[in-house]
């Protein structure tokens, strides 16, 4: 069975990207932000990232690039699930390794169509 990783701060936000993550057959853990991420894939490195912008600590983006740096920090498929709907902030996820992009809210038919477009479904 795949995994997933939602790294949100908003915790319903975490709790229905999981129910969706978790409808799709995946399994699911969650991170409050960024730090917490980092220690949950340390741990052990997910299929799929469903990951935030903006968080305390340490944000999405910087979450990403240190990934990205990680031994095996390539694998996992990243999907930004965020607000931010600025061009630049869009080119800098993907420079940054992400592999798509949708805004919130979001709801179980389109994390669907992101998943499938990126290989995971």
């Amino acid at each position: 069975m795949k995994s997933c990783l939602v790294v949100d701060d908003s915790r319903v936000v975490r709790k229905v990207a999981r129910r969706i993550i978790e409808d799709l057959g995946f399994t699911c853990e969650e991170a409050e932000d960024g730090v917490f991420a980092v220690a949950a894939v340390q741990k052990a490195m997910p299929d799929a990232i469903l990951l935030d912008w903006n968080m305390p600590n340490m944000s999405g983006i910087e979450f990403l690039e240190k990934l990205r740096s990680m031994p095996g920090g390539d694998a996992p498929k990243v999907v930004f699930c965020t607000t931010e709907n600025d061009m630049s902030f869009i080119q800098r996820a993907l420079m940054a390794g992400a592999n798509e992009y949708i805004m919130k809210p979001f709801d179980g038919e389109i994390v669907a169509n992101k998943f499938s477009q990126i290989g995971l479904i």
